[in-house]
């Protein structure tokens, strides 16, 4: 039989009848039922993962399902089930290599869950990127290649919801099954175009940033959006308007974007910034029916913040040495080097912030004697061999 794991094309020329039905898998979600997929692991130094987590329903995230392929097989784990042990999946995993689409959420997600860091990684997502595909996301590129459809339903699903659906679950394992297949062929185009290094840079980075895992809470995270144009009364609502959100979230479990948006805390810090009264900045919230339960309180948030004193505020965090004004000689030099950039990523056919993003090139343009500490060894590469940096 032909492998399923051909391109879509080659198996139809082949002659094979090109199916998109989701593939049989096993849902791990009773307690000693780890053990085919430790057994399985046993077997291999190579594995496909995915996981769906709950951040679109609560307002702390969680890890919901972790999606596997094991040569061809496919193991659905249950990480909410009651009584399942994961303390053997981590040890046998850290072990293997591992197949991943836009790993970045993920790894973040698993360090914090457990303190997971991968031996290895091939990231299909940033191997589409390093190819100059347009279309990277995982559903366009399965459909490019396979001619497989993903419901968007998925995307946007309730994982933490019990049980999990069957569609759910066969939308969880498409997830994983043609990662090998995907990868294959972005391997190729990879080492055709004398790229493979560079996507083992990349993902080597990416183990790294994703073992930070997501950034701690501060005392200055309200400071949203163009916070720093308010002086008075715009700083002090928005700070109160923001915990209140906070607050509001965490109480009713959900994400904090659910109880409102940046853009009305915004629009109630300017107007009080405006010298707005109370009334003035109450009458521009809408919260919609399902929160006018809780309009009181965010009433009694406007006038806690109307009441403060700006300084006794948190204090804004010390200026970062990396956001210093450019001296005009260094802003020269930036410009220089981000033509280089852009003409060097113009003829690879990439995208240009892929080589140095805009806070790098202003960093590079400030020390260009620590390229290599600020940028990967091929962006490095790339840039030195341009006429802006080739004498440094």
């Amino acid at each position: 039989m032909i492998s399923r794991f051909l391109p879509s094309r080659l198996r139809r020329f082949l002659g094979e009848k090109v199916t998109t039905r989701p593939p049989s898998y096993q849902l791990l979600d009773q307690p000693s039922s780890l053990t085919p997929l430790l057994t399985a692991l046993e077997r291999v130094e190579e594995v496909s993962l995915d996981t769906e987590a709950d951040n679109m329903y609560h307002y702390k995230t969680r890890v919901c399902l972790l999606q596997f392929l094991v040569e061809r097989d496919v193991f659905l784990v249950d990480v909410l089930a009651p009584g399942l042990k994961l303390d053997p999946l981590w040890k046998a995993l850290a072990r293997k290599h591992l197949v991943m689409h836009g790993s970045d959420f993920d790894l973040r997600l698993l360090h914090d869950f457990c303190r997971f860091k991968p031996h290895s990684l091939f990231d299909t997502m940033l191997a589409a990127q390093l190819l100059g595909r347009a279309r990277i996301g995982l559903a366009s590129l399965l459909q490019d290649h396979f001619g497989v459809t993903l419901d968007k339903d998925g995307q946007k699903a309730n994982w933490s919801k019990r049980p999990i659906t069957p569609k759910l679950l066969d939308y969880a394992s498409l997830d994983v099954w043609h990662l090998p297949a995907l990868r294959d062929i972005l391997s190729r185009e990879l080492a055709k175009r004398g790229r493979t290094g560079w996507l083992e840079e990349q993902c080597r980075a990416q183990i790294a940033s994703g073992f930070e895992g997501f950034s701690p809470a501060t005392e200055n995270d309200w400071r949203i959006g163009r916070s720093e144009r308010f002086r008075d009364a715009g700083l002090t609502v928005l700070h109160e308007a923001w915990h209140w959100r906070e607050a509001q979230a965490q109480r009713l479990d959900t994400p904090p974007f659910k109880v409102c948006g940046n853009s009305l805390l915004l629009k109630v810090a300017e107007t009080a910034e405006a010298g707005g009264t109370e009334a003035d900045i109450l009458a521009s919230v809408h919260l919609g029916k399902r929160h006018e339960r809780i309009f009181p309180s965010l009433v009694a948030a406007v006038k806690a913040g109307l009441a403060r004193d700006p300084k006794t505020l948190p204090r804004r965090p010390g200026r970062d040495p990396n956001h210093v004004s450019l001296s005009q000689a260094e802003i020269e030099l930036q410009d220089r080097i981000k033509g280089d950039r852009d003409r060097v990523a113009k003829e690879l056919e990439i995208e240009a912030t892929l080589i140095a993003n805009r806070s790098q090139l202003a960093q590079i343009a400030r020390a260009p004697n620590k390229l290599d500490e600020i940028l990967l060894p091929w962006q490095a590469g790339l840039l030195l061999a341009q006429p802006a940096l080739s004498s440094f």
